[in-house]
């Protein structure tokens, strides 16, 4: 019994250490939800990380925001806490306000998307599914991606100037959220938006544009699929505009069907530039857009990449999950299904008839 108890006595302070070794091991991570965003309540999620997070490796935390910018200040109270991940769960509204907070820090991001477009979360092949994106979380593979500035505003996927900003402003002020309102307003405002004249200045001089809209990709797409910038890649160094030249009413089914096709690039009226830093020149002082949320700016707008600033959570290479819906069938849903009341309607009935020829065309083959 004697050498039971020196036994026991030696291994308490060892065991001890080792405990605490054990849990000093495991990371923090603090989940920062926005309860609002996208189209769907949180609750639910927040019951899924209660599920499914790997106590294992994580301690974790959640903090719900309570206003805007609120997602930003705690993340940079993460930071100096020095916390290891901190997952944004809502669309990219809120993942740009966390990202923000964590660019040229050792904190990454995680992401677990619920918003309306989830861009950012599209292109890193994180699950649209809660759980599935809670398991991507569990398996811990960080990657170093670059972020984009505009006008000193960071972004992640994409930021620009003229029909794609205006459509965000119009979007902002919307009652409602989701793909459906965005294509209504982007239909209806499409059939009178005027392009306008651009000059972008780069390192080899400066080119005049009549355009449409330019975009500046870091990431591939807008959000939904759909893809502005189909060759676009996070690790390059490297932005991917696109400018889109004027062009007529017939045009546009082949461009709505290219833009969630990932061939947008290879349309007549589409030019692109592979660019790490440019200014845009406008004629007037108007809106611009980082990450889908508009901002009004000057008439000179400087537009660079930083490259690798941002740690995030994605799932290895070569690894994805099936979208849970199909983007491309909303969208024939919606052209089908949800005519707008104007003075031009008689116009948006001919290229409804167009979006749907195209479209049948394409079911069939």
């Amino acid at each position: 019994m004697g050498f039971i108890n020196k036994l026991v006595l030696f291994l308490f302070p060892v065991l001890k250490k080792l405990s605490r070794t054990i849990m000093n091991s495991r990371k923090r991570i603090q989940f920062i939800v926005n309860p609002i965003s996208g189209t769907h309540g949180k609750e639910f999620i927040l019951h899924l990380i209660n599920k499914y997070i790997n106590r294992d490796l994580y301690d974790y935390t959640i903090c719900k925001t309570e206003y805007a910018g609120h997602a930003s200040e705690l993340a940079q109270k993460a930071v100096s806490e020095k916390i290891d991940i901190v997952v944004a769960i809502g669309g990219d509204g809120t993942i740009n306000e966390i990202g923000r907070s964590l660019i040229q820090t050792d904190t990454a991001m995680g992401i677990i998307p619920c918003g309306s477009g989830n861009g950012l979360a599209r292109h890193l092949h994180i699950p649209m599914l809660p759980y599935r994106a809670i398991e991507t979380i569990n398996q811990g593979f960080i990657k170093d991606i670059d972020y984009g500035i505009i006008d000193q505003h960071p972004f992640f996927c994409t930021c620009g100037v003229g029909f794609d900003a205006f459509v965000s402003l119009k979007f902002a002020d919307s009652g409602k959220r989701g793909l459906l309102t965005y294509l209504e307003n982007a239909l209806h405002e499409s059939l009178t938006y005027q392009p306008e004249t651009y000059e972008i200045e780069n390192s080899s001089g400066t080119v005049r544009y009549k355009a449409f809209l330019i975009a500046c990709a870091n990431a591939s797409q807008y959000g939904n699929n759909a893809y502005i910038a189909p060759q676009a890649s996070l690790t390059d160094g490297m932005m991917d505009i696109t400018i889109l030249e004027p062009f007529t009413m017939i045009d546009v089914p082949a461009l709505s069907f290219q833009l969630f096709n990932k061939t947008i690039d290879q349309n007549s009226h589409i030019k692109t530039l592979k660019e790490k830093k440019i200014t845009i020149h406008r004629r007037h002082e108007g809106v611009f857009h980082f990450d889908g949320d508009p901002m009004m700016g000057g008439k000179d707008l400087t537009v660079e990449v930083i490259h690798k600033g941002l740690k995030v959570i994605a799932p290895e290479k070569g690894r994805s999950y099936p979208e849970p819906f199909s983007v491309l069938q909303h969208f024939t849903d919606f052209i089908g299904t949800r005519p707008l009341t104007s003075t031009i309607a008689e116009k948006h009935r001919k290229l409804l008839k167009l979006n749907q020829n195209l479209l049948r065309r394409l079911a069939k083959r």
